[in-house]
């Protein structure tokens, strides 16, 4: 048996793998999503009935099942009904809940050890064990008490909130859980500081986000997603699991990694990641607090005019797409200009959206031509020979007070340098800020027209008049 269950771990492991591979393509992430939750399935069904201790097996099999049930049936609904502009936040809560298992199989676990201890009275020989629940621990809690705050701010629930000090607070809470959990290596058994090192890992999570600024919220649920798959992979020390360590290393480099890339799109350090200074910390100037001059409009048919004409559109997509769930119209849009002979292109921000990768899942999902998608440097090569840019409810990755405003929240972060075109036209519901809470000064720049209306209606109507021309 224990010969067929390393087999199926060795199976999984591939599988998760090869499915990371994939994920990488827009062509093959839906394939690699299948192959590497194939492999999961075959790890927990491999487990569940091949995995024996001692000659003794698993059993429980009505609880098992139950909350396999459950849990297979919430979140299948879940996942089939949430909107594309909610599954930021339902990735939050999902990373949230991987979190939380791995601080919750530390406690477990721990109690187990305090109990072998009571009963034969040896203290010594478990610090290897104690420092990987300690870590698993603190890193679990930190992840699940921060993604349920990070859940709450994209959906709106909760906002930025930070104080004088709070950095200063924040490492203090951090090394005071260090420091007990170094005291619970050393004297393992006290059951009631592990507890209180739980509490203090949840309460850094919560103020390590809580100051963080809307337009840097990619950064941080990548971060935490990194922090899960830690957690997990020190579950999978804890158990001496292959696929669940190999699981557990691939999710938490895959995050790191990619935090790292979003840190180099948002110009933000790592360093300052960690400690939860960036983002929420700068005031701005608040939308409304500077004078601005005047913005015009455009109307739909001008609009239609500028776009079918035109040798090169580069479009830009940002959240408002997604709210409008418009994908479909803008791809329809877009065939209808290449029809036309505009060259057509989509310029993506890397940090577009809630989450990284948003607005190429949200292109994807509508058939957009992943060769049609530009990266921020490929685009801001484009946007000096482009005769039109429409921006479609992006806002603060198009801002250049990023560049020219050291007193605002996005100040030094990469943006897409859409000013450089010859005409900019920006669909928005109104002249409200976007997710940082700013002005942006694009809007009152002499190239650009605001075409005001929802966005699938706006592209709509585009679509409509377009043919007419």
């Amino acid at each position: 048996m224990a010969q067929i269950l390393t087999l199926c771990y060795l199976v999984a492991s591939v599988t998760f793998i090869i499915g990371l591979k994939m994920l990488s393509g827009p062509a093959t992430a839906r394939k690699g999503n299948l192959v590497a939750a194939a492999g999961m399935t075959i790890a927990i069904f491999g487990t569940i009935f091949l995995y024996e201790n001692d000659g003794v097996k698993l059993g429980n099999y009505i609880w098992i099942f139950t909350g396999l049930t459950i849990g297979g049936f919430f979140g299948t609904l879940v996942a089939k009904k949430v909107k594309m502009t909610a599954m930021p936040e339902m990735v939050s809560l999902f990373n949230g809940m991987g979190g939380a298992c791995a601080a919750l199989i530390s406690l477990v676990e721990y109690n187990h050890l305090s109990h072998e201890i009571q009963l034969s009275g040896i203290e010594t020989g478990h610090t290897g064990k104690m420092i990987i629940m300690a870590l698993g621990l603190i890193i679990g809690s930190v992840s699940f008490s921060g993604s349920m705050i990070a859940w709450g701010k994209l959906n709106g629930k909760i906002k930025d909130f930070s104080f004088a000090g709070q950095n200063i607070l924040n490492m203090i809470l951090l090394l005071v859980a260090l420091l007990a959990a170094t005291w619970v290596v050393m004297h393992p058994g006290n059951t009631m500081l592990m507890y209180i090192i739980f509490i203090l890992a949840l309460l850094y999570g919560v103020l390590f986000v809580m100051p963080i600024g809307g337009a840097d919220m990619p950064v941080v649920i990548s971060l935490l997603n990194s922090f899960t798959g830690m957690a997990a992979a020190f579950g999978g020390f804890l158990y001496d699991n292959k696929v669940m360590l190999t699981g557990g290393i691939l999710v938490g480099a895959a995050g790191t990694l990619l935090t790292m890339l979003m840190c180099k799109a948002m110009n933000r350090s790592l360093k300052n990641v960690l400690i939860g200074s960036f983002g929420g910390n700068k005031k701005g100037h608040a939308a409304g607090t500077k004078e601005q001059g005047t913005y015009k409009e455009i109307s739909i048919s001008d609009s239609a005019m500028l776009m079918s004409y035109a040798n090169k559109v580069i479009i830009v997509p940002g959240y408002g797409l997604a709210v409008a769930q418009a994908q479909h119209a803008c791809h329809e849009l877009e065939k209808l200009l290449v029809d036309k002979g505009v060259d057509v292109s989509y310029a993506i921000h890397p940090v577009a959206g809630r989450m990284p990768g948003h607005m190429n899942v949200l292109l994807a999902e509508a058939d957009v031509p992943y060769e049609k998608l530009l990266e921020m440097e490929q685009a801001n090569d484009e946007f000096k020979t482009t005769d039109v840019v429409l921006i479609l409810g992006a806002n603060d990755v198009v801002n250049p007070a990023a560049k020219k405003d050291p007193d605002s929240p996005i100040y030094g972060m990469p943006i897409l340098e859409v000013e450089q075109a010859k005409h900019v036209i920006v669909n928005k519901r109104s002249m409200k800020p976007g997710y940082a809470g700013i002005e942006n000064d694009l809007f009152f720049q002499p190239k650009t027209s605001m075409l005001f209306g929802d966005a699938k209606k706006v592209l709509q109507d585009l679509v409509a008049e377009i043919k007419s021309v």
